[in-house]
């Protein structure tokens, strides 16, 4: 093994606990105020500005980034407990939820300071959104076969090219991308690209909505045609974009939104059931809740690494493989727990209605944070497999 992988064993503090059963009480107030109802699975392409401003003057935007700018210094296990009960709720999180994720933690290691001092105070108070230009058209999700690219030019950078099934980037207001400076050497493949702050306002750029079988729009094809970049718009190395992207990815994989985006239709099923239900019921609610506190353990374990500056790749990426398989199939197992039961018509209809979703909306999943070729690929290298 290149590296040792390990899913140390961590218990969430009493503060924890303590903020829990605040956002509990806060979104309690938002669904009896009409904000979002938590019974609809939520829409990724919704966007509810309201909400996230007021989610960002609790203080739960930014949680762990430093005070000056506009960060609360608290722990990545605090913002895990936030995390957890927003996606448990069905929140409507879209507007804020990459940038607080990734976005901003890039911005704060690697940008410059006007722009940490302007940008980032603004994602803590809920009101930008941002999109992660990664996958391109004929390479999936291969970040080496890049070749949107950008080129030199007097004062900054002429973008051209396009990004594929890019979230939500028909409503953000940055992005971050990255663009091939330079072609790739025989002897590194990860030679040559860099990342960039992409204004999305700036001319050159069109975006166009990508249309999903569940009816969603949140996946979007983004083009550049002669956009521009200024320098200070570049983040941290030219041409070695792709460790920045390794680090950025140890973020986007490892949360619990890997493997609760179709949970929804469990707490229906359990709510269908009622208080007793029958053996091959209580069995299979038994084994999936199981499953749901094997990976819930490993996901609080990756959030522990981070808040110890450690780069959890392997783990992380062990999350969301697993994490995927497990929220694709559960709307098929709790459709077949399902299948025999006589109860209620009204719940019959709420959980039909989210299963009809769910199954439609799960291919989707594989897309987000890498598919499961790509996970698998990154562990094999992590465990001295390949």
């Amino acid at each position: 093994m290149t590296a040792a992988l390990r899913f140390d064993q961590i218990r969430l503090p009493e503060e924890c606990e303590t903020l829990r059963r605040e956002v509990r009480a806060f979104l309690a107030e938002e669904i009896a105020a009409g904000t979002f109802n938590p019974h609809e699975p939520q829409r990724e392409d919704t966007d509810i500005p309201e909400f996230s401003q007021r989610v960002g003057e609790r203080g739960w935007i930014g949680m762990t980034w430093p005070k000056q700018y506009g960060g609360h210094e608290r722990t990545f296990l605090e913002r895990y407990v936030v995390t957890e009960e927003m996606r448990v709720a069905n929140a409507p999180t879209r507007r804020f939820f990459v940038a607080d994720r990734q976005s901003g933690p890039v911005l704060l290691k690697y940008a410059n300071e006007r722009i940490k001092m302007d940008i980032v105070p603004r994602i803590c108070r809920g009101e930008v959104c941002f999109a992660i230009g990664m996958s391109e058209p004929n390479s999936g999700s291969d970040l080496f076969a890049a070749k949107t690219k950008a080129t030199k030019t007097d004062g900054g950078w002429l973008i051209n090219g396009t990004k594929i099934w890019t979230t939500s980037a028909h409503m953000a207001d940055y992005m971050l991308a990255i663009f091939r400076t330079s072609p790739p050497t025989k002897e590194n493949r990860r030679h040559g690209l860099t990342q960039f702050l992409v204004d999305m306002k700036t001319p050159g750029i069109t975006v166009n909505p990508i249309e999903q079988i569940s009816g969603l729009k949140e996946f979007n094809e983004v083009v550049f045609q002669d956009a521009f970049m200024p320098d200070d718009h570049l983040l941290g190395e030219i041409d070695g974009a792709w460790k920045q992207a390794t680090s950025e990815l140890a973020y986007e994989r490892s949360g619990p939104e890997r493997f609760l985006e179709t949970y929804y239709v469990l707490t229906e099923l359990v709510r269908a059931l009622g208080s007793n239900p029958d053996t091959r019921g209580a069995e299979g609610i038994g084994r999936l809740v199981a499953q749901l506190h094997t990976m819930r353990r490993m996901s609080v374990s990756v959030a522990g690494m981070l808040q110890a500056g450690k780069e959890p790749v392997v783990e992380a990426s062990i999350v969301k493989d697993i994490g995927t398989i497990w929220e694709q199939q559960l709307p098929h197992r709790v459709r077949d727990l399902a299948a025999f039961i006589d109860f209620d018509a009204s719940n019959h209809q709420t959980l039909e209605d989210q299963l009809t979703f769910a199954i439609k909306t799960a291919p989707k999943l594989t897309i987000q944070g890498g598919t499961t070729e790509v996970l698998r690929g990154i562990i094999a290298r992590g465990l001295g497999l390949r």
